[in-house]
């Protein structure tokens, strides 16, 4: 609960009360609200810090785990979007199950003591499969989506409504007690609205007053809309959101978006975004009035099976986030915003009762400071030029600020945090993925152990669709399969004027996209790609006919659907032509009106070989390699232990791949990043976008591929995969989430940890900056110290280097506090190492191994 105005933020023990309160609701049920400052939860007013984690990109059996990692690291709130796809695939049959448990989730989230944020938009963007709408909706007819369309809305309001009454049924809303403070209704739209003409205004109007009608007893907001009406909560996504302010003065500034990194694409670089500069967007935007701020995301997860939008968005969601793809923390971002989290938290009293000031201290230079007439203060001290670090006067005392950072004063006097001073462990290089020695067993299955099957080519099903001209995919296949086959029987008589030498002519293939592969006489004659940039596909390729009857085969596929953009539903697939047969002299024969037969899906699919229970299996003759359209099986254990595994699909080109009759979605690792756009380093100074920190140039996008704990059993294991392209699975590895190295290197200068911050005020007495390691898994303790120096040190994690001043001692102390622990924290002082250059700013610098 939020202090009384008569207490002080400088009592020590009642911030670490606070601190340790759990936000568990009183069964009673409680108020939700809002006001100027904050939302106002049973009357008092709240600083709430959250992260987005999605149910359907983990498992339940990893819900627990992330959402107490998310408290540890000092959430407050979890947010999370509805997925109406996922949960009505088929209109009016209803799934629940498994990771689509959206009830069982907010449960896991209550049970820790958390809040939730419910996005049910039911529009959710998110780079999820046609923006999260399930595609029978787009055969309704007269419909028109996120617009004032009547059957758009009735649909829309009848999912809407029952998400909220099955939240009812189990009393999950803060006013019958749960975890819910708000929900969200529609995603984003302001963005877009102006397509959609007048029409908007008076839909945003209708999604407002539905949503309010529903009667949660929470507020709700819409991001991204700058004229919500009253009573929505108009609220900020972006990389930045210092400067937003909310559509009313009796509305908080709320930010339900702070993108932690991005997302990757196939044929994509990674991108990733410095800790430093994200600590720094979020303590500007509690600087300038903020008290809800949100990570998209906090854990980003895996996009199993068909479940990615874009089109051409890869299956790993890591989205570099303080939590990775796996449920491993990602030191030093998880750390450090923890530090950030507990600094923030230290000023709640003040942020809440009063707007700021502003004081300018120079050029670039400014203070925000946060004053209550009981004597509440708060500061936050901001240098928001990219070149130079300053030195600055405030308030009698003289305060260094990094170039692009924030320093925090939760008592106007002491700094108890600044943006661009990382003082947590980080991990060298990053956590691996290292063939497991407890599986070396199943990898020689792998080599000897697989049975398989060919795809036919072509027209396989008894009932197959014959149409004149050639068919949009996505309204053909409705998207109950990535493949669409489109085929066509032609005469060659020899002597068309198309041919040349005889038999041998020009295919010409246009196609929305998203990929495509032509087979003639059931030979692969070739293939194209579009990609994230433009879906479209252009195939030219010279053929060879043969006289008499010709079979000409297209298989085309997609790639995750349009999830962005106005009209995004009305984003089309497959070939639309023309397809020609052609000459180099120009002379041509367009194909595209004749009679195509079509076939949706593949044979497989519809033989149900993704269980692996089929009894289609060969096994008795050797093993294809490297063609295209096979499916291949084999069978393996587990590795030992509970830590996270993967599949290494080096070796493979393009395709889908289950375990247990799990998809763990599509691989691709053949479809190579950029070359350039990359570099080794990236300096966090200054405004971030998507492509201003990239890694992994010139190399596959993504070729490892998460399989979780939960999808896999002691032994008897099935691995089913459908290549594509062509490819050798015995190149397939296990491989095991391992940690190399954990480093810290943190200066006198730093500021003391967080935690003793009530210390300084209680005694007077000024703790001095600590070092501090931990291992990341279960199980793990210190077990050697591979560098250790107090003086000075330069280089990084992994290849630190000690500098002329050197402390002949530190090895001896770091190893005796810490070997044989699972962490250890030691004070970065003279008094604990000596003084082996005296005038000099020294630093610890450590090095250690978890085994």
């Amino acid at each position: 609960m939020t202090m009384s105005s008569s207490s002080s933020c400088s009592s020590g023990w009642v911030v670490s009360l606070i601190l340790l309160l759990p936000m568990v609701l009183s069964a009673l049920g409680a108020t939700v609200s809002y006001d100027h400052r904050a939302l106002v939860v049973d009357g008092n007013r709240k600083v709430l810090i959250s992260g987005s984690i999605h149910y359907p990109r983990s498992t339940p059996e990893m819900w627990p785990d992330l959402i107490q990692k998310s408290k540890d690291g000092g959430l407050d709130v979890i947010e999370t979007y509805v997925f109406w796809n996922l949960h009505e695939s088929v209109r009016n049959q209803y799934d629940f199950e498994g990771r689509k448990d959206l009830v069982k989730f907010v449960k896991t989230v209550a049970e820790a003591g958390l809040y939730v944020h419910l996005r049910i938009g039911p529009y959710v963007c998110a780079e999820w499969n046609y923006g999260g709408f399930p595609l029978w909706l787009h055969f309704i007819p007269g419909i028109e989506f996120r617009t004032d369309n009547e059957p758009f809305k009735r649909e829309m309001q009848r999912f809407t409504a029952k998400i909220v009454d099955m939240m009812k049924q189990e009393n999950l809303y803060a006013s019958q007690g749960g975890p819910i403070i708000l929900s969200q209704i529609e995603n984003e739209y302001g963005n877009i609205d102006k397509a959609y003409g007048s029409a908007a205004k008076s839909y945003i109007s209708w999604a407002a007053s539905m949503a309010t009608s529903l009667d949660t007893g929470v507020p709700w907001v819409m991001c991204q809309q700058a004229d919500a009406p009253d009573p929505i909560i108009n609220t900020c996504n972006g990389f930045y959101c210092d400067q937003f302010t909310p559509n009313s003065d009796k509305k908080p500034k709320m930010w339900t978006e702070n993108w932690s990194g991005w997302f990757l694409s196939f044929g994509g670089a990674v991108p990733y975004r410095p800790v430093e500069d994200l600590a720094f967007s979020v303590a500007r935007f509690f600087q300038r009035g903020g008290t809800f701020q949100n990570y998209y995301m906090y854990h980003g997860g895996t996009n199993f099976g068909r479940t990615t939008g874009g089109p051409f968005i890869a299956t790993s969601y890591d989205y570099d986030a303080p939590i990775d793809e796996y449920g491993v923390v990602r030191q030093p971002k998880w750390g450090h915003l923890k530090d950030l989290h507990k600094a923030i938290k230290l000023c709640e009293q003040a942020l809440v009762a009063t707007d700021p000031t502003l004081t300018s201290l120079g050029q670039n230079l400014e203070a925000h400071v946060y004053k209550t007439g009981s004597g509440i203060c708060a500061a936050f001290l901001a240098n928001v030029g990219t070149q130079s670090d300053a030195t600055v006067n405030f308030s009698g005392n003289s305060y260094h600020l990094p170039a692009w950072s924030v320093s925090i004063l939760p008592d106007c006097k002491n700094v108890v945090f600044n943006t661009a001073k990382v003082n947590s462990q980080v991990v060298s290089p990053e956590f691996k993925h290292l063939p497991s020695k407890d599986i070396m067993d199943s990898l020689d299955t792998f080599q000897s152990g697989w049975s398989w099957v060919n795809e036919p080519v072509g027209i396989s099903s008894s009932n197959p669709l014959t149409k004149s001209g050639l068919l949009e995919q996505i309204n053909t296949t409705a998207d109950s399969s990535d493949y669409l086959w489109y085929s066509l029987r032609t005469e060659i008589q020899g002597n068309e004027p198309f041919l040349q030498d005889g038999t041998q002519a020009i295919l010409h293939v246009e196609s929305l996209g998203h990929a495509l592969y032509a087979f003639i006489n059931g030979k692969l004659a070739g293939s194209g790609t579009g990609n994230s940039d433009n879906a479209k596909v252009t195939l030219e390729k010279p053929i060879t006919l043969v006289q008499g009857r010709n079979t000409i085969d297209f298989l085309s596929l997609t790639v995750g659907l349009q999830n962005y953009g106005a009209f995004f539903d009305q984003k089309g697939a497959g070939i639309t032509g023309p397809v020609k047969f052609g000459s180099k002299n120009g002379t041509s024969i367009d194909l595209s009106s004749s009679q195509w037969i079509y076939q949706i899906g593949l044979k497989g699919e519809e033989l149900g070989l993704s269980s692996g229970t089929s009894s289609q299996w060969i096994s008795q003759s050797s093993l294809p390699k490297n063609q295209p359209l096979i499916w291949y099986k084999t069978n393996f254990d587990a590795p030992n232990g509970n830590g996270p595994i993967a599949l290494d699909f080096t070796g493979m080109g393009k395709g889908e791949a289950w375990v247990n009759g799990q998809s763990i979605g599509r691989y691709w690792p053949t479809f190579l990043s950029p070359k350039s756009g990359c570099t080794d380093s990236c300096n966090y100074r200054g405004s971030y976008s998507s492509n201003k920190c990239l890694k992994n140039c010139g190399a596959s996008s993504q070729k490892l591929y998460h399989v979780p704990r939960s999808f896999v059993k002691p032994s008897g294991n099935i691995l089913v995969i459908f290549e594509e392209m062509g490819g050798d699975p015995t190149n397939l590895s296990f491989v095991t989430r391992q940690t190399e190295s954990l480093c810290s290197h943190v200066s006198e200068s730093h500021p003391p940890p967080v935690d003793t911050w009530g210390l300084v005020q209680t005694t007077g007495k000024k703790s001095g900056p600590m070092l501090q390691l931990e291992c990341p898994f279960p199980g793990q303790v210190i077990s050697s110290i591979k560098f250790a120096n107090f003086g000075t040190s330069y280089g990084i994690c992994g290849s630190f280097k000690r500098g002329r001043c050197t402390s002949a001692k530190a090895v001896a102390i770091v190893q005796e506090a810490c070997i044989g622990s699972k962490s250890c924290s030691l004070g970065v002082s003279i008094d604990t190492f000596g003084d082996p250059c005296v005038g000099r700013t020294k630093s610890l610098a450590v090095e250690a191994t978890c085994s």
